[in-house]
């Protein structure tokens, strides 16, 4: 007889491990099966189908000769169509040119570039849609005729309402060339991000701080700024320029001006990134947030009326540090999960309208006083946040010297 050996059974992965595999084929499906163009009837199309089929069955029906002719040229003319269309949508490549910068509420451009490569034949009626992840296709571009071996630029204009990252994921070409009969599309992979920076406003900057304050003075040492602060001798290899010569010629050596540091007040600004607790935040829209901001109490605050409050507070951050910017001031943010970020004149606003841009709440959550409900018991002392900014406080500034 002969020995058989059972082999163990190898133990099954656990049931997260184990690949999805009806997903993966039907993934793949789709891949193999997607069509590589797009067919649509135009309203003249519809119009021309029917009438082609009429006269089909017309002529099946009655045998008339003529009425078969007919159908051959609109047979004809239908695959003349098709065959046109191909060819305007082959060998097109299309280049986006997004802008460094674009912001809510301020219209921005966004060039479309399209590169006929065929050698001989021009392309006709080309439509660019340029497409965005996660929003309607709403701008396009039209290009009459663009010529063999050549390029055509157009632009359209487009005013961001939210900000944050803007994701472009393609390009659909259409034409209805020649017949405007049917629709011919083909979609263009090419990837593009914009981040679209917060809405400012003109908001006047804090008063900067100037010589003494309370219990504090401002500093002033040794320099290269632009005042001076005192005359010293001249030393061996200092720079000859800054000579007081009156001064040498009284003294019978050389005197030097010793320059100031240059104080650039600092201005530190505080956002509030903590979202409160789920079940305080029902998602219906009430007024509670405008209602806590006047009374200034802690609510029961709806989803919707805390995003936009958060909204606003970015909005003012943003407009105070685009103000103390443009006076020459320093300015750091602070947000009360622990991030932070620093802007000065020389490196411009920028760091700081991205940074708040890409911003989103923190995921760690605080609690919220909750109001009771008339028709139950009042919660027993719960407690407030004791750390942190207030939410929905209005955003604060504190100049200090640099």
């Amino acid at each position: 007889m002969t020995d058989v050996t059972v082999l163990p059974t190898p133990p099954s992965p656990p049931a997260g491990d184990r690949p999805w595999i009806p997903s993966a084929w039907l993934a793949l499906f789709h891949r193999r099966t997607k069509m590589p163009r797009r067919l649509k009837f135009t309203r003249e199309g519809k119009f021309f189908i029917g009438i082609t089929l009429g006269v089909g069955f017309a002529a099946i029906n009655t045998g008339n000769n003529l009425l078969y002719l007919l159908l051959g040229m609109l047979l004809a003319l239908i695959v003349v169509s098709g065959i046109l269309s191909e060819i305007s949508l082959q060998q097109l490549t299309v280049v986006r040119k997004l802008p460094h910068r674009a912001q809510v509420g301020r219209p921005h451009v966004v060039e479309v570039e399209v590169f006929n490569h065929k050698p001989r034949i021009p392309s006709y009626a080309i439509e660019v849609e340029d497409l965005r992840a996660g929003q309607p296709a709403d701008k396009r571009c039209f290009f009459l005729k663009i010529s063999p071996g050549s390029a055509q630029v157009a632009a359209y204009r487009r005013t961001p309402q939210k900000r944050g990252r803007d994701e472009h994921i393609g390009f659909r070409l259409a034409t209805r060339f020649p017949f405007g009969l049917f629709e011919k599309s083909r979609e263009i992979l090419l990837d593009g991000s914009l981040i679209i920076y917060p809405q400012t406003e003109d908001v006047p900057p804090n008063a900067p701080p100037r010589g003494d304050r309370e219990g504090e003075r401002v500093a002033i040492r040794r320099g290269y700024g632009d005042e001076f602060l005192a005359l010293k001798p001249h030393r061996s290899g200092e720079d000859l320029r800054d000579v007081h010569w009156r001064k040498s010629a009284t003294v019978g050596q050389l005197v030097l001006r010793e320059r100031a540091e240059d104080q650039k007040p600092e201005v530190r600004l505080a956002l509030d990134v903590h979202r409160p607790v789920g079940e305080d935040l029902p998602n219906h829209a009430t007024g509670a947030l405008d209602a806590a901001l006047a009374g200034n109490r802690s609510p029961s605050l709806t989803r919707e009326a805390w995003d936009a409050g958060f909204e606003r507070r970015i909005r003012d951050v943003a407009s105070k540090a685009l103000a103390h910017v443009k006076r020459g001031d320093v300015v750091v943010l602070r947000t009360s999960a622990g991030e932070s970020v620093r802007s000065d004149p020389s490196v411009g606003i920028d760091p700081i309208l991205r940074f708040l841009a890409l911003l989103q709440p923190a995921g760690e959550e605080l609690a919220v006083e909750a109001k009771p409900a008339p028709d139950r018991a009042a919660p027993a002392n719960v407690p407030a946040p004791t750390s942190g900014p207030a939410l929905g406080s209005p955003v604060t500034a504190t100049s200090e010297a640099g």
